[in-house]
């Protein structure tokens, strides 16, 4: 059984940054794609940064392009986001989520999910 747990969120100021990691357990972390998602209050979760099995490849939301970086360590069964320059449109709860096979873009597609790290960016 897959489990992941994010951690890392806080309340930080417009312009900050934070990292958040997702620690996967239970099944080989290499085996799996990873995806980073969102929620704001009273909106739809939406895609945030996907990354390969390897590493190699990575995709990302047009919202978060050149301030987000999404990584993976293979060895400590970890993907990161680090977050920069951070806005208040950032403001949601952020879940990362494993498939099997290659990254994805839809959160569909994601069969297992972390509990989610709320990031709250003032203003």
């Amino acid at each position: 059984q897959v489990q992941l747990v994010e951690s890392g969120g806080g309340l930080v100021q417009t312009g900050g940054s934070l990292r958040l990691s997702c620690a996967l357990s239970g099944r080989t972390f290499s085996n799996y794609a990873m995806g980073w998602f969102r929620q704001a209050p009273e909106k739809e979760r939406e895609f945030v940064a996907t990354i390969s099995w390897s590493g190699d490849i990575t995709y990302y939301s047009d919202s978060v392009k050149g301030r987000f970086t999404i990584s993976r360590d293979n060895a400590q069964n970890t993907v990161y986001l680090q977050m920069n320059t951070l806005k208040p449109d950032d403001t949601a709860v952020y879940f990362c989520a494993a498939k099997r096979r290659d990254y994805s873009e839809h959160a569909s597609a994601y069969s297992w999910w972390g509990q989610g790290t709320q990031v709250t960016v003032s203003s």
